[in-house]
């Protein structure tokens, strides 16, 4: 962390290590945990106000989603149907793409009805 313009190692015992995306997500809407979560899990929740996004300054840029499959050569049909299926559902759709300034508005809300208190 930077603190003051220098950069403020801490090490923080994790109460929750998973790669299951759904367990961290429901940790994090119970209020157990802090959790960095994806657009795609976050953006519905964020827009209706169950989740708040916290230390924006230090987000990372946008990361995309991949998709890996075998050779193209040898690619079934239906491989190839879920992957076109997937770039259409996905790709900059509202739904599940967060823009900078929506992510600043729902950090700016919490911290207005906080300080309401």
């Amino acid at each position: 962390m930077n603190i003051d313009g220098a950069i403020q190692h801490r090490h923080v015992t994790p109460t929750l290590s998973t790669n299951d995306t759904e367990l961290e997500l429901q940790a994090v809407l119970a209020g157990q945990v802090i959790g960095q979560v994806s657009n795609l899990s976050a953006a519905g929740y964020l827009r209706n106000g169950q989740l708040v996004p916290l230390l924006l300054r230090h987000m990372s840029s946008h990361i995309g989603v991949h998709l890996y499959y075998g050779s193209r050569a040898a690619q079934p049909r239906r491989v190839r149907s879920f992957i076109d299926l997937a770039v259409q559902r996905l790709a900059e759709t509202p739904d599940y793409v967060l823009s900078e300034k929506e992510l600043t508005r729902a950090a700016s809300a919490k911290r207005k009805r906080v300080n309401r208190r």
